[in-house]
């Protein structure tokens, strides 16, 4: 038996050598959480829409946090910005679709729920089926979507195949939507950046719609009235931890600061789920994971901008990272985790493209609450900023607390509706596994045909 002096000295030396981070993840502190959302989803920044002022403040807030917690500007970065120049372009309040021998104005029966600025002209494809997945390819396609919020789906399912006009038969849920967007709602585009194909999506009252409907074989003539185009830009703020090995990679932590700005009727769209969430998610894993020693990866968050719009901060990003793409070994976004899921297990989140990769198992065998994604046919994946990253190559995913939840895109977004204990415990869960995952040598990687291809 060992002399106890020497089991004391022992210990004592073991004590030392024992990495000085505490065996317990910091905590999260939920009026941190709620202190966060109080600024992001009131109403002094009217929504922060998309590259506007009122963006760029929220940009500056989480710059200044970042500052605060002791973060570095990024690798050839002098401040924690990063501003990407945006042209707007509002289209006209008219516009006339003819199919036949019947022509339908803007505002007389016809109605515009995004796009509109470029002329179309083509055959029509006439779609009766009842799954979106079946959709045709064909550049303008006219859909009989079912009542409810799964009109989502439809549309995005055309964009898919290629659909640049989508003239969809009203129902009482697109109706409303076509109320809510009775001004011209600008589209964006990075400025100088190649035109992503124009795509204008078409309201038609039932009637109508069911006589266009029995003209097969015609074609289409959408003619929009003149544009106005703007120079104006977006704004990502950028926060680095660096590591202690700079060969061993990066992990990049993010959300959207950006959600809908104000309707034409002055109701503020507060986008307290939508992404002030995920935005407080990623400042209080950088106050918690910057507690503490160095980790051997580096760590970057960023809070990317216009992403409402198209993705075009976490675009701009991925074409001009402050560290190269090939040394972001995962890339994780955070995206309404404001609200539980009910078809999901007590206290766990979503995370997209699950089984594409080897990311999400090895996070929740660590302790993250993450599950795989309930609703692969509503295609999340492709559908948040993480996706910019995975078609360069990256690891990415998006977590996500409840992705269909009634309030989405909804004036009902609000502070009031946010479960603030379940945020909480959500972004507690992720601390460990991302201290492990910077510390470790474990490196995600696509299964395979998990990555997906830029198209």
């Amino acid at each position: 038996m060992f002399p106890r002096r020497f089991i004391l000295a022992a210990a004592a030396l073991a004590l030392f050598a024992a990495p000085v981070r505490a065996q317990t993840a910091p905590a999260v502190d939920p009026a941190w959480v709620a202190a966060h959302e109080a600024f992001l989803a009131g109403d002094a920044l009217r929504g922060r829409g998309s590259a506007t002022h009122d963006e760029a403040v929220a940009a500056a807030y989480v710059a200044s946090q970042f500052q605060g917690f002791g973060l570095k500007p990024a690798p050839g970065m002098d401040g924690y910005t990063q501003i990407a120049p945006v042209t707007r372009t509002t289209p006209s309040t008219t516009g006339s679709l003819a199919i036949g021998g019947m022509i339908l104005s803007r505002g007389e029966g016809l109605g515009l729920l995004s796009g509109g600025h470029a002329a179309m002209r083509g055959p029509v494809e006439v779609f009766t089926g009842t799954d979106p997945s079946t959709l045709p390819e064909s550049e303008i396609v006219m859909i009989a979507p079912p009542e409810g919020p799964s009109v989502g789906g439809w549309i995005n399912a055309a964009y898919r195949q290629g659909s640049r006009l989508v003239i969809l038969r009203e129902t009482a849920t697109l109706r409303d939507a076509v109320a809510r967007a009775s001004s011209a709602r600008p589209t964006f585009a990075l400025t100088g950046a190649e035109p992503r194909p124009s795509r204008t999506l078409l309201v038609v009252p039932a009637a109508i719609y069911d006589r266009m409907a029995l003209m097969p074989g015609t074609g289409a003539v959408w003619t929009p009235g003149p544009a106005r185009i703007e120079d104006t830009v977006t704004t990502n703020a950028i926060g680095w931890l660096p590591g202690t090995d700079p060969g061993a990679g990066v992990i990049l932590i993010a959300a959207h600061l950006d959600h809908l700005g104000v309707r034409a009727d002055g109701t503020i769209l507060h986008g307290a789920n939508d992404d002030a969430s995920g935005v407080t998610a990623v400042l209080e894993l950088a106050r918690a994971l910057s507690q503490g020693r160095p980790h051997r990866r580096g760590l970057m968050f960023v809070a990317y901008g216009s992403e409402e719009v198209g993705g075009l901060g976490s675009h701009w990003f991925g074409d001009h990272p402050p560290v190269p793409l090939t040394d972001i070994v995962a890339n994780l976004a955070i995206e309404m985790i404001g609200a539980q899921d009910p078809n999901m297990p007590d206290g766990v989140m979503m995370m997209t493209g699950f089984e594409r990769s080897t990311l999400g198992a090895a996070l929740r065998d660590q302790g993250a609450l993450i599950a795989p994604d309930l609703y692969p046919e509503q295609n999340f994946f492709e559908r948040s900023d993480n996706y910019q990253l995975a078609v360069r190559g990256v690891v990415a995913h998006t977590i996500s607390g409840w992705a269909v939840t009634p309030t989405y895109h909804s004036a009902d977004d609000t502070i009031a509706n946010l479960d603030i204990p379940f945020m909480t415990r959500a972004i507690q869960s992720l601390v460990e596994p991302l201290h492990w995952l910077a510390d470790s040598d474990f490196t995600p990687d696509w299964t395979p045909g998990g990555r997906p291809e830029r198209r």
